[in-house]
């Protein structure tokens, strides 16, 4: 048995079976398989790719077996679906990515397992490549014509539930002018392209870590956007010293120009104590507490979850200055109002980053947005309560979705809201007409960040 393709087996198991995040996973299990170098590059590969090509792969494979899919055992399914990516997604042949299937099968389930994943994989192989199995699905009209239903056909032909596709549309259309389904398609591509590793530099400059990271033989690159983003080339995070003493950290460009937004933002007068309400695991904090830190003040990371509290800690611990962290709900904590400058990074469905997490996307509903948005609006007001008059809020998001962005915008109260300016590495190409920050997977290369300011009247 293929230990690579094992691995991949187990990851969709454990997070079918432990509602489990695959990134919080993986690492585990790579190593319980002793998987390094291209043997891991490829489990990853495949592991990941199943799981964010999982409705484009069941709707192929609901056309080859002879009954429903919800019937077969989950753990067969599973094998379907490697199987299907392999032939559809990768580099492999088809009598490997056959072969090789109908071993993890019999080894997963047993011979008569096998059995059916041979017939089953042969069929998808025999209907040629993806786009062909599409085009087919169209013509028996298992699959929305892209003409005349153009969100069903995307969800899929780019394997997302149907109301994430409209959501990215929506969001599109309403914050970048001209735009068409031709670019949400591009969008929700881009959700299934693997993420790129970028640090940043916190307690050193970009340079001084550009040049670190070349003397340890890692080709690098400045970011795109953020002024203390470096882009490397794959390589484990971990086995960077930077990165394990905390001078630098693992952090997506959207998620810096999101901190350096509000630290850039104008403000008159007093500016010395920043609130982070929502600070785990502790990215945003890091940068903010080293912005606050040169202009002689404090950073209170507020955060409800203790071990994720304990991350804030990690992150702040090699940041010049003195910086509090308090393990408390941000709603109701005991903290003194008249903060100068406040960060709501609030929880969200995280449609913006979705290709870092591969198994969101089949575990959020639309039915999960009155809740949230309930959540975020009173964070919001929540933050503007504690804010002086004159300071500023910044409401940020991971999520593109209009309900969690303008909608919670619109609730705005005790506060008016600004247009942010191209400061602190902020590209203009990721500021919409109103002045609110939106980058986008296909465009900027960075996960969908959207954030708003907004000051204390």
């Amino acid at each position: 048995m293929d230990p690579a393709r094992w691995a991949a087996f187990e990851l969709q198991r454990v997070v079918a079976e432990q509602d489990a995040y695959a990134n919080l996973v993986w690492p585990g299990i790579l190593a319980r398989n002793r998987l390094a170098g291209r043997d891991a590059a490829f489990a990853t590969e495949l592991g990941y790719g199943a799981l964010r090509w999982q409705g484009r792969h069941d709707a192929v494979l609901a056309a080859c077996v002879d009954r429903g899919l919800e019937s077969l055992d989950p753990a067969v399914l599973d094998v379907l679906r490697l199987g299907v990516h392999q032939l559809h997604e990768m580099r492999v042949g088809d009598h490997a990515a056959v072969g090789q299937s109908v071993d993890l099968a019999r080894r997963a389930a047993g011979s008569g397992a096998a059995g059916l994943v041979n017939a089953v994989l042969r069929r998808v192989a025999r209907g040629g490549g993806a786009s062909d199995w599409i085009a087919e699905l169209v013509a028996a009209g298992a699959v929305p014509d892209a003409a005349a239903d153009p969100a069903g056909h995307l969800a899929v032909a780019a394997s997302h539930p149907r109301w994430i596709v409209a959501a990215l549309h929506d969001a599109l259309a309403s914050s970048v002018p001209g735009r068409t389904w031709e670019d949400t398609r591009a969008l929700a591509l881009a959700d299934n392209a693997p993420a790129g590793i970028t640090l940043v530099a916190r307690t050193m400059s970009r340079d001084a870590l550009l040049d670190r990271v070349a003397q340890q033989g890692i080709r690098a690159q400045p970011g795109a956007w953020s002024p203390r983003a470096v882009r490397v080339s794959a390589v484990s995070p971990a086995a960077i010293p930077e990165v394990a003493t905390g001078a630098a950290g693992v952090q997506d460009e959207g998620s810096q120009l999101v901190a350096l937004a509000l630290a850039g933002a104008a403000l008159d007068g007093r500016d010395e104590r920043w609130l982070d309400m929502c600070a785990g695991p502790g990215g945003k904090a890091a940068l903010l507490a080293d912005e606050v830190a040169g202009r002689g003040g404090v950073l209170t990371a507020v955060e409800p979850h203790a071990h994720r509290a304990d991350l804030v800690r990690a992150a702040l611990r090699p940041v010049r200055g003195r910086h509090e962290v308090v393990v408390a709900d941000a709603l109701d904590a005991p903290l003194q109002s008249g903060f100068d400058r406040v960060l709501v990074d609030a929880p969200c469905t995280g449609l913006g980053a979705l290709r870092r997490r591969p198994e969101s996307r089949w575990r959020r509903s639309a039915g999960d947005l009155a809740a949230l948005t309930a959540l975020q609006r009173r964070l919001l007001a929540r933050a503007i309560e504690l804010t002086r008059p004159g300071g500023v809020v910044l409401y940020a998001t991971c999520s593109p979705h209009l309900a969690e962005t303008d909608a919670v915008l619109g609730a705005v109260r005790n506060g008016h809201v600004e247009a942010l300016t191209a400061t602190g590495g902020i590209p203009d190409s990721a500021l919409t007409v109103e002045g609110h920050l939106r980058t986008w997977p296909h465009l900027h290369d960075t996960d969908g960040m959207f954030a708003a300011l907004i000051r204390r009247s």
